[in-house]
């Protein structure tokens, strides 16, 4: 297990090649969540995400003949672009296998940053198998996500920076994927402050650390899908999880809307492009998953490599999740002038109509009727449920929202 004097080596070691990542207040946040909200953001290294700190940790930990020989990973993306970056600044080749549907951003970085690419298998864990047997087969170091104490150590130094920045906070909030973050900020905070409230947060399609601490062992969980790629671990570290056992207070989980509007928000309050891995802190916060108010809270915003095609659709998505569009299909009777009134009674009760269509014949519409579908942008929940009772009242029948 790594020690506090291992983070502090490690910060030693990789200082003059990573960015102090700030540690702005926010005071929309802060109003928001009933505490006092702090970010930080390593969204602003090098390679968009914290991956830096333990890759660069692990690459100045070889020996000779190791660096000679090379390095090999299995990666989501982060940790890809981050030991691909490394390694050719430090004249040291590297394989990196991604899976087949990484984020283009991150497939195209990875070989921007002049490491070899290989994809292969449908999730990390596939691409872990296959980076595994290449490492064994041409003698290449295996460079773990998190499953090694020298990344946990590396990672480990956001907790120095934290206390540095802020020795006042009372809780920090993490995400976990296979554990090494948050097992290397745990270690260090609660050494400092036995009290401060370590939380983790993890996708609710992939809740790894979550369920090996209900077992009491790391547990393979089935393959599934989340908008929150980095952490999308189906089975979390031994390194980390002996720590997290130790260190942290409690892991949550959030769902894909809830992931998809915390996006939203940093993007609109904070400026700030934040992955879905590195929005489920401000999704668990903002949703109540944990049980905090009037605190000093450190959110660690992981990451911002986000493909722009999923950006566009989380946008979307958190928009509906917050309430500020919507769905709505009501039935007219099919008489000419009956769209036109439908559309001006809409505006009347302060919606946009952002798409219209409609059709006879189809479901329990009689004859004589028509389903009108309207995708509408609304500004929250209380609209939509004006909208709904504006309408009924009217003598329209509506069919579905969402």
């Amino acid at each position: 297990m790594i020690t506090f004097v291992d983070v502090e080596e490690a910060r030693e070691r990789i200082k003059e090649q990573i960015y102090l990542s700030p540690l702005p207040y926010s005071e929309t946040l802060s109003q928001m969540t009933g505490n006092r909200v702090f970010c930080k953001l390593e969204n602003l290294q090098r390679t968009g995400s914290f991956k830096e700190r333990g890759a660069l940790n692990r690459l100045l930990t070889l020996n000779a003949e190791e660096a000679k020989r090379g390095v090999i990973a299995a990666s989501a993306g982060n940790h890809g672009m981050a030991l691909a970056f490394h390694s050719h600044r430090l004249n040291i080749a590297a394989t990196i296998v991604m899976p087949v549907f990484a984020p283009l951003i991150k497939i195209s970085r990875v070989r921007q940053y002049g490491a070899q690419s290989v994809l292969h298998g449908d999730d990390y864990d596939s691409a872990l198998a296959e980076a595994q047997r290449l490492s064994q087969e041409n003698g290449l170091t295996f460079v773990s996500a998190f499953n090694d104490p020298w990344i946990v150590a590396g990672q480990g130094t956001i907790g120095l920076e934290l206390y540095e920045q802020n020795p006042d906070l009372d809780a920090v909030i993490v995400p976990v994927g296979g554990g090494g973050l948050i097992a290397g900020i745990a270690l260090v905070l609660k050494t400092f402050n036995p009290k401060i409230k370590i939380i983790g947060v993890q996708a609710e399609a992939v809740p790894s650390m979550k369920s090996a601490l209900a077992g009491g062992v790391p547990v393979r969980l089935p393959p599934a899908s989340t908008i929150a790629d980095g952490i999308a671990v189906r089975r979390v570290g031994e390194t980390p999880f002996a720590l997290v056992k130790e260190f942290v207070d409690e892991i949550v989980t959030v769902n894909e809307g809830e992931i998809a509007n915390a996006v939203l928000l940093l993007l609109e309050i904070e400026k700030t492009v934040a992955e879905g891995a590195a929005a489920v802190p401000l999704a668990a916060l903002m949703n109540k998953k944990i049980a905090l108010s009037g605190k000093n809270i450190g959110l660690i915003v992981s990451g911002g490599n986000i493909d722009m095609n999923l950006i566009a659709r989380i946008i979307e998505k958190g928009l509906i999740q917050d309430g500020r569009q919507c769905r709505l299909n009501v039935i007219v009777t099919d008489r000419p002038g009956n769209l036109a009134r439908l559309s001006q009674r809409i505006a009347d009760l302060g919606a946009n109509i952002l798409q219209i269509a409609q059709s006879r014949g189809f479901g329990r519409i009689a004859i004589g009727e028509t389903e009108v579908e309207l995708i509408l942008e609304t500004a929250g929940a209380e609209h939509i449920q004006r909208l709904r009772d504006g309408l009924t009242q009217d003598g329209l029948r509506l069919e579905s929202e969402n």
